[in-house]
Formats: C-alpha cells, sequence, structure tokens
C-alpha cells in the first residue's frame, strides 16, 4: 500500500524521530487520501500521526535485534 515508506528496522542504527514521523505521516496521508487536511479535519489528522509514530516506535522496541 504504502510501497515509498523506507523500512525504518535497520541493523546499523535505530530510526530517528524525524523518519518515524515522516513515515505516519505518509501512511495517514495514504490511509486518509489527504495530500493536507481542511482546518476542520487537521487535529484528527496530526493525531493519527501522533499515535501510528508511537505505535512504530513501540514495535520496533519491542521487536529486538534484527535475526
Amino acid at each position: 500500500m504504502c510501497r515509498s515508506i523506507k523500512q525504518l528496522r535497520r541493523v546499523d542504527e535505530p530510526p530517528t524521530d524525524v523518519e518515524m514521523q515522516a513515515a505516519a505521516r505518509q501512511y495517514v496521508r495514504k490511509v486518509s487520501g489527504y495530500r493536507k487536511p481542511s482546518r476542520t479535519n487537521q487535529a484528527a489528522f496530526e493525531q493519527a500521526v501522533e499515535e501510528i509514530a508511537a505505535a512504530t516506535r513501540r514495535l520496533l522496541d519491542e521487536l529486538g535485534a534484527l535475526a
């Protein structure tokens, strides 16, 4: 679905917060269909980005090292 989101789980270094936010924002854009949401939808859009970035961080932290 989001082919251009780069893989964040790497052997050499953990992803930065900027990379996490960018991936989350791209995912929310794709799912919502909004490149830039209206003022009415801005808060919901940004909340989704924050929640997805946090969930992604938890996932990567819990996965541990690459096997």
